[in-house]
């Protein structure tokens, strides 16, 4: 049995140490070992072995340990109490939409969603390099719509497309699965079999009980493994864990923002208690503002307004905040989306899975496809995706944020047509539903709230 996915190794060790050193530990006297457990010729069978397992083991114990730093310039809590005592000021929009209006905002943020996530689902893992060339060589850059495979077999050749790729636009007679659109209808049977009471302990136990453990990734694959071992949150989230600040619990927001329409602080607070499962300090903060943003957007058209009301949600001297403030302010500067990319790419390394994956350097590309996707469905998912990094998670969480903002009845048709109102998922009791019926079942569940 291939257990390669269920265990750490040297790569691990290098993500680890980055994650340390940016939350602010001083690992100084650990060096050394992370210098010989991360070394990356070591065989798989000796990384495999009892005795490196153990030793790795222990140096993520001994890191959870290791102090903060005193010249740490950042205050970046992960319990609720903490965080909403240095939340930013900001517009709080903290009242329930209702209504029609309603309806077809959040048939317009499921719809958006799916749209969003599929057209970056098949070049997720794809750098800049390899997903220009292959639009420039076919004359469709900048990009402006589905990925295809069917191209010429040169250009297959060159940028090693698969023609299997569920993702293909050629392949599509429904969103298929992924972990994007699997956590959308998580999050919406938490709230639908527990209520708006719903405790981190429920969202535990749903995921035991409904997602297979392999249909999980990075911070949540290791979560996972803690919960069946009864380590419970919030130890869950940190315990062994070099991803806890990764986007996992980012792409998990929606349906908590959904569902809480018009209530960005409500939003927020849901997706606190989901993300502190699996994640830490940014990692959390990732989802409270993807959560209040959704949620702020079904009471604005404007995605600005949107963004700085989910801000407002998470501490202000934070690394997320100070980072996506630093995109708006290039925004304001007038600097051009082309500008922005190249400064984003400056600042974060796409070869690096850390970087890549980060829940910070993916909610910076967010805001890029919002701010500048100028209130336009098509724009701003392809000014999400484009940038590359984690397409598909980017792709979706700006495909239902601006879904929300313009409704289902401006979206154009030719983005939603192709998945036939049809999503598959690997949640145990949704395996196939319609986007529609998802979006009207959302609202029965406000409406019954309120």
């Amino acid at each position: 049995m291939d257990l390669t996915w269920l265990r750490l190794g040297p790569a691990d060790v290098h993500v680890e140490r980055l994650q340390a050193e940016q939350e602010g530990r001083d690992i100084g006297a650990l060096v050394g070992r992370f210098e010989d457990l991360g070394d990356m010729s070591r065989s798989g069978e000796e990384v495999a072995s009892d005795a490196y397992q153990r030793a790795l083991g222990s140096l993520l114990d001994d890191v959870q340990r290791a102090p903060f730093r005193d010249d740490y310039p950042y205050d970046e809590p992960s319990d609720l109490e903490s965080i909403l005592a240095r939340r930013r000021q900001g517009p709080r929009l903290s009242e329930p939409v209702t209504g029609d209006a309603l309806l077809d905002r959040l048939r317009g943020a499921w719809a958006g969603r799916c749209a969003g996530c599929l057209l970056g689902k098949p070049v997720e893992g794809w750098r800049r390099d390899r997903m220009h060339g292959y639009l420039r060589d076919l004359n469709r850059f900048p990009l402006d719509r589905y990925f295809a495979a069917d191209v010429p077999p040169e250009i297959a050749e060159r940028y090693h497309i698969d023609p299997r790729n569920p993702g293909y636009i050629e392949n599509v007679t429904a969103m298929p699965e992924d972990d994007d659109t699997n956590y959308t209808v998580t999050g919406f049977a938490i709230v639908r079999n527990h209520g708006p009471t719903f405790t981190s302990e429920d969202v535990a136990s749903f995921w035991l009980g409904n997602i297979p453990v392999l249909h999980v990734c990075t911070a949540e694959r290791v979560a996972y493994k803690n919960l069946v071992c009864a380590i419970l949150p919030p130890d869950s989230a940190s315990y062994r864990n070099p991803y806890r600040e990764w986007i996992g619990a980012q792409i998990r927001a929606d349906a908590f923002g959904y569902l809480a329409a018009g209530d960005p602080e409500l939003a927020a607070s849901w997706g606190w208690r989901d993300a502190r499962i699996s994640h830490i300090k940014n990692g959390i903060y990732g989802e409270m503002w993807a959560a209040a943003t959704i949620a702020a957007a079904f009471r604005t058209d404007d995605p600005k307004e949107a963004i700085l009301a989910g801000l407002a949600q998470v501490p202000e001297n934070s690394r997320l905040v100070s980072s996506v403030d630093q995109v708006i302010g290039w925004h304001e500067e007038g600097v051009g989306y082309d500008d922005a990319c190249e400064r984003f790419h400056g600042i974060w390394n796409e070869t690096h899975g850390h970087d890549w994956c980060h829940t910070i350097s993916n909610a910076m590309i967010v805001t890029i496809g919002l701010l500048w996707g100028e209130g336009d469905f098509a724009l701003s998912i392809c000014r999400a995706v484009q940038p590359c990094f984690d397409t598909d998670c980017n792709g979706a969480t700006v495909g239902y944020i601006i879904g929300a903002l313009l409704g289902r009845k401006a979206l154009p048709e030719d983005w939603l047509a192709p998945m036939r109102d049809t999503l598959i998922t690997g949640v145990a009791g949704y395996h196939r539903v319609s986007i529609s019926e998802m979006a009207d079942l959302t609202k029965r569940l406000i409406d019954d709230r309120a």
